[in-house]
Order: C-alpha cells, then structure tokens, then sequence
C-alpha cells in the first residue's frame, strides 16, 4: 500500500518527465511527400513521362485521371489528421464527391463504348503494371506518413490508418498518371481506384498496429 509521500512523489515523476511530442501536420505531410517524391523521382527516371503530356492534359477526360484523385486526396488527408484529435468530427461525407465523379465518368465512358469494345477498354494493355505501380509508389511514404501519424491520439487506428493509405494512394496516382497512356475512364476508374483501395486496406492494417495507444 503506497503512502501520501510516495503518492507525491510519483506525481512529481510524472510531472518532471518530458511530455510526448506533439503531431506536427507539416511534418506528416513533408515525410510522405519525400517518400513518394524519392519514388516517383525513379520511378520516372526508368519509364519517363508519357509523350505529349501537357496536350493530352488539355482533355478534359484525360485531365480528371490526374485532378480527380487529387481531390480525393487531399480531402483523404483532411480527415486523417481529424481522426487523430478525439471527439472531432471525421469528414469524411466530402469523400463522395471524387467517388461520383469518377463513377460518373466511368458509366459516360461506357455508354457511349460500343459492346465489343467494353472488355479492351476496361483492361487497357497495362492493368497489372497499374496496380504494381500504384502500390509499390505508396510503402514507403505510407510507412513514413504513419510513422510520423504516431504522436496523434487517433482513438480510431484502423480508421485513421486507412485514410493515411487513401490519402497516399489517390497522390500516388497523380503522380502515375502523368506517365499513363491509358486515357478510358473504363480503365483508370478500375486500376486507379484498385491501387488506391488496396492502399487504405494496407494503411488500415498498418494502422491497427502502429496507431494504437
């Protein structure tokens, strides 16, 4: 049974020991953006930019592959750090926006595909290259971002986790699709929204563990 003396000097052991970091937004975001700037930096050193990338940006539908997860990503982003301060709302209703939009496209696109050319415009030549491209892009600054996530008070993990992955799945796809020939919103709403979905799954899983207080 402790005594009063013991009682106070715990507390002032308490006290006396340095407090945890504070999460430092700047400091999330900056880790995850050299990881995924240090991979993209290879990334396009071995395969380039696509040819005639600024035209092929002056189309709109070719535009929305690039500017659509943008948008999902930095409204993934928003709502990751609100999961990391308890009793905050999670917006994460804004989410839906880029997810309509890409359906939208994607339902445009097919309706105006005759039959026969449904399955090479949803398969394109470069699905499996897609996903692996996505998804190796996004370990490390996943990696990096969570780490530096660990300092929050997520009482989420998981859910908090798995925004981090949205997040840095739908920047690394800008960042692929700027090296992407495949133009159908068939293919890019599929394979982009695969890669970015199988991001937040790791970044879920990763957030269970790392996350936890």
């Amino acid at each position: 049974m402790t005594t009063p003396d013991q009682t106070d000097a715990f507390i002032d052991r308490l006290a006396a020991a340095p407090g945890p970091a504070p999460l430092r937004p700047a400091r999330v975001i900056g880790l995850a953006l050299a990881g995924l700037a240090a991979g993209l930096g290879g990334f396009y050193g071995l395969f380039g930019l696509r040819a005639g990338l600024l035209a092929a940006l002056s189309t709109p539908v070719v535009a929305a592959k690039t500017l659509v997860p943008l948008l999902l990503g930095l409204l993934a982003l928003s709502a990751t750090f609100a999961s990391t301060r308890p009793g905050e709302r999670i917006p994460l209703s804004p989410l839906a926006a880029p997810l309509l939009i890409a359906l939208g496209l994607f339902v445009v696109r097919a309706l105006a595909t005759a039959p026969d050319q449904l399955q090479t415009e949803l398969l394109g030549h470069t699905a499996g290259a897609c996903l692996l491209s996505i998804t190796s892009l996004s370990l490390v600054p996943l990696g990096l971002g969570l780490a530096a996530l660990r300092p929050g008070a997520s009482t989420r993990p998981r859910l908090t986790g798995a925004l981090a992955g949205l997040s840095v799945g739908a920047f690394a796809v800008v960042g692929y699709s700027l090296h992407c020939p495949e133009d159908s919103p068939m293919f890019y709403v599929i394979w982009y929204g695969g890669g970015i979905g199988l991001c937040a799954a790791l970044g879920a899983m990763a957030g269970q563990r790392l996350l936890r207080w």
